[in-house]
């Protein structure tokens, strides 16, 4: 058995492009094929066994870059200690990054004096006894700045990375300095470094600013031991343990209200700000915070498999589950680089041995190519961008469980909707009882209460709400359960069906057809037709808004599969403004209706979405391009079965996804249009002369700062 694979953090990665090469040479490797890096949050996901190999790879492309394992497996102490100790290296290292930072802020400012009084000069020295003296003054310019880029070129060089940026970079300053270009030598690299600083910061800050989005674990738990209190890691309570959580603090771990009443701050997981009210008996969740009321609560769940864990661990493993877009980038930025490379050394040789006269201009051009032949623009922007976007939408109750999914979600034109549970709240409530041939009302309900008693169906639990008499489970024999029809067993030896209309007409039980505004629920005693209970379902009070708003968003179809009746489906798809009804599904018919719709979809090269409960609903959801489920607050089934969790059940946050997912790709394309952009001008007025340095350094590191600002607002929801 393949074993379960847990997050490491690569601590003292900082370029995008190394990523993306260690990434490309982990995954060549046996069994590691959808290894993937999550730049953004410096993470990835491998079982144990691989790490030794990873970390080989790491040291060959990247020396100075170390695997440290995020926290331990299983619950407790171990994993709170572990977590700990990672938290405490990486502000450290936050630490010496400020340092560093400060003393490449003071060398850059002393560099730019050194390049204005070399450029006081005005090349005046180079023809006097003085020349070192200018040369003197541009070459300790350049090795302040340059030095770090220098070393890591002439190492990546003895690895036989010759694509690598540094090496790059290297040769083009090397190349104008041996061509007598002094100044734009200094200045591309002095430019290289304040970009590469800026950059590094807007990459820090929209790091910072997506853990902040997100970073909403519980810092300690109070716990109730021997009669005392103790604030402990909540990694350290254990399940059946009674926390208190006093007005204002996070809830720490998931559980159930034992003392207290108060109102509940969901927002940190559902996006709602209205504040959910709870008293004893209420279950709670780890991340919410406790406005009002002092709180005692039972816990349910360790911290590890809380709701907030799942959910937190779940956006950052999104980051490995890439979107098209930045798969081509991947394979475009393998190809890109050497080819640029290519033509810098066609245009530095071929003009010149065909037309004759000098190099030097020649090879000046070929200089300005190597500028601006790193992808890091793009390899750096686009996974930040579809990563915000991701945080975003974490933000506000929809956790979406890849950026291929979020990419996906951009191309929705079909939206296929289950009615209960999704449209409609799933609180049932009998109407109405009617009995026929000699069946009274109350025997009816007891014949159904008892027939249902096994099911977890909401109108089981609807008909057992009603009956409010005691179950003598003795009495059932024989039990059986039908998808799609109902249920069948045996009461006092009788043999009792409850089902639709299809239960009927299986078991061969004479009976008129039944029109009702509800569910309508057939009781058979004997193969005789004992009564009927007529059952409601609540429109939920967003739905009707949902459709408006998807219909607004340019979705084409709405359509609702049920395997409810036809006349109460068709009464909830006019109340939201459905615009297709198929009824009476079984489960397979459902997967079978949802293939017939993403084949038409095909043609236009639409995506279909489906919106389910997660549990029921699964080999729907599963079978759609994108299946959202309606969390439940937490729901393990829904978070498990869905690519999409709208973590508050309100089916209007499917057209806020949408929208986010849209947003966040217009971003992307923005990024993508800018930079090739850019980098093609330059390129060809490279080749005819017409750009210097200074455009290339400004179309490599000056298009990758702007590129990652507008990445960031990805994160503004």
């Amino acid at each position: 058995m393949k074993a379960p694979a847990r997050k490491f953090i690569l601590q003292g990665l900082d370029c995008a492009n190394c990523a993306a090469k260690i990434e490309a040479a982990v995954q060549q490797e046996t069994g590691l094929q959808e290894a993937a890096i999550n730049f953004s949050a410096r993470s990835m996901y491998l079982p144990v066994e691989y790490v030794p190999r990873v970390q080989a790879i790491i040291d060959r492309i990247e020396p100075g870059v170390r695997l440290v394992e995020a926290a331990a497996a299983g619950d407790g102490v171990a994993a709170a200690i572990n977590a700990e100790r990672v938290e405490r290296e990486t502000v450290a290292g936050d630490v010496t990054g400020e340092g560093d930072e400060r003393r490449q802020i003071a060398e850059i400012f002393t560099a730019a004096a050194l390049l204005v009084i070399g450029l006081g000069f005005g090349g005046s020295l180079r023809q006097t006894p003085f020349a070192i003296g200018e040369y003197a003054v541009f070459l300790a310019a350049y090795w302040l700045v340059g030095r770090s880029v220098v070393a890591k070129a002439f190492r990546n060089l003895v690895r036989g990375e010759f694509f690598d940026e540094n090496s790059l970079m290297t040769l083009a300053t090397f190349g104008a300095i041996f061509i007598g270009e002094l100044p734009e030598a200094v200045g591309v690299m002095l430019f290289y470094s304040v970009g590469e600083t800026l950059q590094e910061r807007a990459v820090d800050r929209s790091r910072r600013s997506i853990k902040a989005l997100l970073d909403i674990r519980p810092d300690h738990a109070t716990v109730k031991r021997s009669g005392t209190l103790e604030r402990v890691a909540p990694a350290e309570v254990a399940v059946g343990e009674t926390i208190v959580v006093r007005p204002g603090e996070r809830i720490p771990l998931d559980g159930e209200v034992l003392e207290g009443n108060s109102l509940i701050d969901t927002s940190a997981l559902t996006g709602e700000p209205v504040p959910r009210a709870v008293e004893p008996g209420a279950s709670v969740l780890a991340g919410t915070v406790n406005l009002k009321g002092l709180l005692a609560i039972r816990v349910t769940r360790p911290f590890s498999q809380s709701s907030v864990a799942k959910i937190l661990e779940l956006v950052e493993q999104a980051g490995a589950r890439k979107a098209p877009t930045e798969r081509f980038i991947t394979r475009f930025s393998r190809y890109y680089t050497p080819a640029v490379v290519g033509v810098a050394l066609a245009v530095a040789l071929f003009p010149p041995l065909i037309a004759g006269g000098g190099f030097s201009q020649w090879i000046y051009r070929a200089l300005v190519l190597l500028v601006i032949s790193c992808p890091c623009a793009l390899v750096l922007s686009i996974p930040l961008g579809y990563f915000g976007g991701i945080g975003g939408a974490a933000r506000h109750g929809i956790l979406v469980k890849g950026a291929n999914f979020l990419d996906a979600l951009a191309h929705v034109d079909t939206v296929v909707m289950d009615k209960t549970g999704t449209l409609t709240q799933g609180v049932f409530r009998v109407q109405e009882v009617a009995a026929y041939n000699g069946f009274s009302q109350s025997q009816v309900l007891e014949y159904a209460a008892h027939a249902e008693s096994f099911s977890n169906h909401p109108i089981a639990a609807s008909i057992l709400e009603a009956y409010q008499g005691e179950i003598d489970l003795a009495r059932v024999e024989a039990y059986q359960e039908i998808a799609g029809h109902g249920v069948k067993a045996r009461i006092d030896g009788k043999v009792v069906v409850a089902g639709n209309d299809r239960m009927l007409h299986r078991e061969e039980v004479p009976h008129d057809e039944c029109e009702a505004p509800g569910t309508v629920v057939n009781i058979a005693v004997d193969g005789r037709l004992a009564g009927r209970i007529i059952i409601a379902d609540e429109i939920r009070p967003d739905a009707a808004a949902a459709v408006r708003a998807l219909k607004s968003l340019g979705v084409a179809e709405t359509v609702m599969l049920t395997g409810d009746d036809e006349k109460t489906a068709r009464r909830v798809a006019a109340a939201v403004g459905i615009d297709h009804v198929r009824a009476g599904l079984l489960p397979e018919e459902k997967v079978a209706a949802l293939e017939t719709i993403a084949q038409s979809r095909k043609a236009k090269r639409g995506k279909v979405a489906f919106v389910g409960d997660g549990i029921n609903d699964a080999p729907v959801l599963t079978r759609a391009d994108i299946g959202i489920a309606m969390g439940g607050l937490g729901s393990d089934a829904a978070i498990e079965a869905a690519d999409v969790v709208l973590m508050d059940d309100m089916p209007s946050k499917v057209a806020q996804a949408v929208t986010i997912a849209r947003r966040t790709r217009r971003i992307v394309v923005q990024n993508i249009a800018f930079a090739l952009g850019v980098k093609a001008a330059v390129i060809l007025l490279g080749m005819m002369g017409m750009a210097h340095m200074w455009e290339a350094v400004f179309a490599d590191v000056g298009v990758s700062l702007i590129a990652v600002l507008n990445s960031a607002r990805a994160l503004r929801v």
